[in-house]
């Protein structure tokens, strides 16, 4: 079934991200999100930015290609262009987080001198890997929060020259980063599983309203319909039948709170063609039936 010309989308949770989150003269912003207010998973995707998910409040999941972590307030998550992550919320807890989002560029990796060549154009290519995950426990933890919450209340207040204060403050928590950079090697076969699931996740986003099977998608991959299962559980902790069905059901209360559409065009143009099935797979994710949860909203 084709999507509707006026079907709404998630921009918050597409596959590859194209959206532009800044302006070019000043390529920094920062998102408040909540999960799973307002929406109950990012369904994992990439974009060409940096991405720092930094949790104020709560509890939830974060995944960064292969990793996924138990996130609490506090915690801080980096994630490097075209790396694969997503976000989960935990049944009974609700997680708050800023999403803050900017181009290498803004760091000035464009620039040929020292820093570029040593630090910020290696980690741009991957040579060197920073740390994802910078918890309390983490000797660097202090200082890097520091700076991101002073980029932060500069961001809030806008005094004269913040932009330069903003930049500064960044520069300052990746010198602090890169003491626990590691120079990668022989990372071949990852990113070939990367590429690989990244190939998925496109098809998915492209033709999730049509009947998507196992033995398509090994296909498209290259492996066995089990190999495929095994794999695609393991990079992603759901079966495929099951992440189709979550990623539909978030496609589906997205347009309940933003479209004027019956539930039943919101169902049938989400990949449902049984509306008594999509009432009861909505009800069992959401607690609560598509007409109520739109009034609710």
């Amino acid at each position: 079934m084709k999507k509707a010309d006026n079907q709404v989308e998630i921009s918050e949770s597409a596959y590859y991200e194209t959206k532009k989150h800044s302006d070019t003269m000043f390529a920094f912003n920062v998102y408040p999100c909540t999960i799973p207010t307002d929406f109950t998973f990012v369904p994992l995707h990439w974009q060409d930015s940096v991405e720092i998910i930094y949790v104020k409040r709560g509890k939830g999941t974060v995944q960064v290609n292969y990793d996924a972590f138990t996130a609490a307030q506090g915690d801080i998550f980096l994630v490097m262009p075209g790396q694969i992550h997503g976000l989960q919320s935990i049944e009974g807890e609700q997680m708050e987080y800023e999403n803050i989002i900017f181009d290498l560029s803004f760091l000035g990796g464009n620039h040929i001198d020292i820093c570029s060549q040593k630090y910020l154009q290696p980690m741009a290519s991957g040579k060197i890997q920073l740390p994802v995950h910078i918890g309390k426990k983490n000797p660097l933890y202090g200082e890097v929060s520091a700076y991101l919450d002073a980029a932060d209340r500069l961001c809030a207040s806008r005094p004269a020259g913040y932009e330069l204060g903003v930049k500064g403050r960044l520069l300052l928590a990746f010198s602090v980063l890169f003491q626990q950079g590691i120079e990668q090697r022989g990372k071949a076969a990852e990113t070939e599983h990367v590429e690989k699931l990244k190939t998925v996740l496109a098809r998915i986003k492209r033709d999730y309203d049509r009947r998507l099977t196992i033995r398509e998608m090994a296909d498209e991959c290259g492996y066995s319909e089990s190999h495929f299962m095994r794999w695609f559980r393991e990079a992603t902790g759901f079966g495929f039948s099951g992440y189709l069905i979550r990623f539909r059901l978030e496609k589906a209360a997205y347009a309940l709170r933003n479209s004027s559409d019956t539930v039943l065009q919101i169902a049938e143009q989400t990949g449902f063609d049984n509306l008594s099935n999509f009432n009861r797979l909505f009800r069992k994710e959401f607690g609560t039936t598509p007409s109520r949860f739109r009034k609710e909203m």
